[in-house]
């Protein structure tokens, strides 16, 4: 099938790569010309483990391109992806003028009849609106379909070609058919539904995992003030079918572009009718003081913070991605930056990213983790890049002024620290000292 994809931002580009890695002729659109230029260069704007070979390898087969032409783009097109931008409004809508504009100009763009599928995250009753902006502007047929994507930042070529189900919203059933033919390839569980229940089931999966996490990181702050171990509790937990052991890992919360704006959005969606959303505002609570655990930890091994210099290790939201949206590394360093302290902070690849968020004179962008970690009195771990775990801990008390370790992935076994010389605060696991914190309190604040 011919394809156009509207937008090469993460959504557009991994899914118009993968229908073409199936034998589509696809096309991707973005107004932002450095953005394809990048592409068309053989260059990738965002990290994704396997994107950048398999658009090389699309692009040499012909099947795939890239181009600022939304008109001509349109007008070749069996199918048409919107997959633009939805950012949050300051009271946690969406936007959707991103949606409109791209709406209107297929509209303005149609020569024939045309499938438009959303694949954006919109609010329940966007494609309806979508329907309208597009038939006030044309008299050609179409119909219109929401197909909510599920990847994660990291494995999203894999969630992409080996996805769990598709969910097909479509206005008639001859563009239920065309587009399950489309999907087959990937998946036989294929759920088609009307476009207002499509719509609902990617706000409703977002919600349930951002639960997860913020009921599993609850237990494990009780389990820190009751003696028992989060791990332990999870893997019970977890065995039970009915529960599952995904999205059941403590830590420092959620961040990202999906999770923090989607559970924001289906509160406002919730409150235009009159419904208050309280079960997922509590999560949304909880997971934002998340967070702030590392800095009352920090405080409780070095008291004040002035003059401490503190090593960060992870600045993305997660591993294997360069994305730094709503990480809790930012709001973590602000708050370090706040109390006087200095930073020495490494990723592995999200640093350049961080710094147009967060750039002071108080902080060293490490080339490495090694180097991130020289001289700190103490290391906070954020983001669970695998190369964290695979430098020992007696290396790194060499390296640091003070062995004080805040694991906030949980990334170091009792059995390695055991063995160590490190304070170590974890979360939701007992915390293990084994050395005498009051005595590094007076040499760090004096």
């Amino acid at each position: 099938m011919k394809l156009c994809v509207i937008g090469a931002g993460y959504v557009g580009l991994v899914s118009g790569v993968c229908f073409a890695a199936l034998g589509n002729t696809v096309v991707c659109v973005d107004q932002n010309e450095d953005k394809i230029h990048q592409l068309r260069a053989g260059g990738v704007p965002i990290y994704e483990p396997g994107l950048k070979a398999l658009i090389k390898d699309n692009v040499e087969q012909g099947r795939l391109s890239f181009t600022t032409d939304t008109a001509a783009s349109v007008e070749a097109a069996e199918i048409v992806i919107l997959a633009v931008g939805t950012p949050s409004l300051p009271g946690g809508e969406a936007n959707l003028s991103y949606i409109e504009e791209a709406a209107c100009e297929v509209a303005d763009a149609m020569n024939g009849y045309k499938i438009i599928v959303t694949k954006s995250t919109v609010p329940v009753g966007t494609n309806e609106r979508i329907q309208n902006w597009i038939a006030s502007r044309t008299n050609y047929p179409f119909g219109v379909a929401s197909v909510p994507e599920f990847l994660r930042e990291g494995s999203a070529v894999i969630d992409t070609l080996q996805p769990d189900r598709i969910i097909i919203g479509a206005s008639d059933p001859h563009v239920s058919t065309v587009l399950t033919t489309l999907h087959e390839p990937l998946t036989t569980n294929i759920v088609t539904t009307n476009i207002r229940s499509a719509e609902m089931i990617k706000y409703a999966s977002n919600a349930f995992l951002a639960t997860k996490i913020s009921f599993i990181n609850e237990i494990a702050n009780i389990c820190e003030k009751v003696g028992a171990d989060v791990t332990r509790v999870a893997h019970g937990m977890g065995l039970d079918q009915r529960i599952g052991s995904s999205f059941l890992s403590a830590g420092i919360g959620y961040g990202g572009s999906c999770f923090p704006k989607d559970t924001q959005a289906l509160i406002q969606i919730a409150g235009n009718v009159d419904y208050e959303f309280k079960l997922l505002k509590s999560v949304v609570e909880v997971n934002q003081g998340q967070r702030f655990n590392v800095i009352r930890k920090l405080k409780e091994a070095l008291g004040d913070l002035e003059g401490a210099t503190i090593g960060i290790w992870g600045l993305a939201f997660k591993p294997n991605t360069d994305d730094v949206r709503d990480a809790p590394a930012l709001d973590i360093m602000q708050s370090l930056l706040e109390a006087g302290a200095q930073i020495r902070a490494y990723d592995p690849i999200a640093t350049a990213n961080f710094r147009r968020l967060l750039d002071s004179s108080e902080v060293t962008w490490a080339d490495s983790a090694r180097e991130a970690a020289e001289g700190c009195d103490a290391l906070c771990l954020l983001t669970e890049w695998e190369e964290f775990g695979d430098i020992g801990l007696g290396e790194l008390n060499e390296l640091m002024k003070y062995p004080i370790m805040i694991d906030g992935r949980n990334v170091y076994s009792e059995e390695q620290i055991r063995q160590s010389p490190f304070a170590y605060y974890s979360v939701g696991r007992p915390q293990m000292n084994n050395l005498d914190v009051d005595r590094y309190q007076s040499v760090v604040n004096p």
